[in-house]
């Protein structure tokens, strides 16, 4: 499943459900509330929540970012510093999964690697709206001008990676190279799932990110005009923060973690914040997460995609996911007490 996709399809839903928001509220649980709590592995999470913590403002954040590493046990590092806190807005827990797209690529071409990922070239940076899609794929404008950062073998995946925005090369030596959004052309996104949909190819519920792939493989003339419906084009960047072994960086420009980075709603869960999740379904899931990235439609407080890893294994698992549940944001002691309102207190 791609992010962008993905999430946009589940906004589609909620729109076309008319769901409402209504009054946030805000209890504090128990731990012995959290089903599965005892059983998960603390220090696993406390690592990932060490990869962001020293980025938090807040003296309290602070000042328990530097007690992280000095109580011994993990467990007795969350029960003792936190208080589960769950924030509820009136929609149902949903979660969803998302992953970092890998594609085979060289960095020349040959009768393998022949589709480009672009640098995003100065007139275009310049310019509010520049050219299409099928104008910058089927004209010269970008040939001969050293913007290449590497070539990949399919133009499907590579379309998929431009709505994504961020990915990952592997070469043929083994070696990766991660790239991130570097630009785009201007042109407002058109859902190539909408308009098969409105061409009666399939219906909504049908649709995801394989079948259109699928589709557009099985047709060779058609599939790549259907590409071209979507006007925008992304354009790439070499990201060398991080290495490319490690995970890809999110919302707080830090790399993520495989099934320990959750992505969330910033206006009801503070970035950087562990995050329990209960989450049902054909794989039930008992975990705490640390909250390190968002998303385009990730809205409301019991809304979250969960970060699968790199690669088209973790890929086909987050396409999978669409699962209701529950989730609990672990705050500090005193930051959890002082948000509740005082009829509660």
């Amino acid at each position: 499943m791609i992010r962008a996709f993905g999430a946009a399809l589940t906004a589609f839903a909620v729109m076309a459900a008319g769901g409402a928001m209504s009054e946030t509220t805000m209890k504090i649980i128990s731990f012995d509330e959290l089903e599965g709590w005892a059983q998960d592995d603390h220090e696993a999470a406390r690592q990932v929540f060490l990869n962001t913590c020293m980025d938090f403002d807040a003296p309290d954040w602070q000042t328990i970012c530097a007690a992280a590493t000095g109580i011994k046990d993990a467990r007795n590092f969350f029960e003792l510093l936190f208080r589960p806190v769950l924030i509820e807005d009136g929609a149902p827990g949903l979660f969803t999964g998302y992953f970092e797209p890998e594609l085979d690529g060289s960095r020349a071409p040959d009768g393998r690697y022949r589709f480009p990922l672009y640098r995003m070239p100065p007139e275009a940076r310049k310019a509010t709206t520049w050219l299409t899609r099928r104008e910058i794929e089927t004209t010269d404008v970008m040939r001969g001008r050293g913007l290449e950062i590497a070539w990949v073998d399919d133009p499907v995946e590579l379309f998929f990676l431009q709505i994504q925005g961020s990915g990952r090369i592997r070469l043929p030596d083994g070696s990766h190279i991660r790239v991130g959004y570097g630009g785009a052309n201007g042109h407002p996104y058109r859902s190539i799932g909408v308009e098969l949909v409105r061409r009666g190819v399939y219906s909504a519920h049908q649709v995801s990110a394989q079948v259109i792939k699928n589709w557009v493989r099985r047709n060779p003339e058609d599939g790549p005009e259907l590409l071209r419906h979507n006007d925008s084009y992304v354009f790439f960047r070499v990201v060398n923060r991080v290495s490319p072994e490690e995970g890809p960086l999110g919302a707080m420009n830090r790399s993520i973690t495989e099934m320990r980075s959750v992505a969330v709603d910033p206006e009801f869960t503070p970035l950087g914040a562990p995050v329990w999740v209960e989450k049902d379904g054909e794989n039930p899931l008992r975990r705490l997460m640390i909250a390190q990235d968002t998303g385009s439609a990730i809205k409301g407080a019991q809304r979250a995609d969960i970060f699968f890893g790199t690669g088209d294994k973790a890929g086909r698992a987050a396409g999978k996911l669409k699962d209701e549940g529950r989730m609990i944001v672990l705050l500090p002691i005193q930051r959890a007490y002082a948000m509740l309102p005082e009829s509660v207190l």
